[in-house]
């Protein structure tokens, strides 16, 4: 995948008032797709499809995950940050996102001709007890 940058962090000049609002919203999903393939103690495998102008918003807090495109496309992606990159995106591309803990919200929109399909992995955060203290760790 391929991004670049076309509006920085904490400019919010450039956003349409709708999406900056949707952004701030406590209605955004922590589904990193439409449907869930598989899930255990460890991990999540959604499938993502977006139509040409579809678009998917959603909140991470502690998750890492990665995403692997099956088809090809064109998408501009934002967050709650401000930034705004617009990203194409070939077949087999991969994309990998680190959390450490704090919460982020993203937009992502498919701006391309092409249905975009991609895989999400989402990395659960393990939970260890080690001689009663409780210790986080991610994969």
């Amino acid at each position: 995948m391929k991004c670049v940058e076309l509006n920085s962090i904490g400019n919010f000049d450039v956003w349409e008032t709708s999406k900056l609002k949707e952004s701030r919203s406590n209605d955004i999903t922590d589904n990193l797709g439409q449907k869930l393939l598989f899930e255990n103690d460890t991990l999540r495998v959604w499938e993502v499809v977006l139509f040409p102008g579809e678009r998917l918003p959603f909140r991470k807090i502690s998750a890492n995950y990665n995403f692997t495109s099956v088809t090809e496309g064109l998408a501009i992606s934002r967050c709650a940050n401000g930034k705004i990159s617009l990203v194409r995106i070939s077949k087999g591309d991969t994309m990998s996102m680190k959390h450490e803990g704090h919460e982020s919200i993203y937009d992502f929109e498919n701006i391309g001709e092409n249905i975009l399909f991609l895989h999400a992995m989402e990395y659960k955060p393990l939970v260890e007890k080690i001689e009663g203290l409780k210790m986080e760790s991610e994969i």
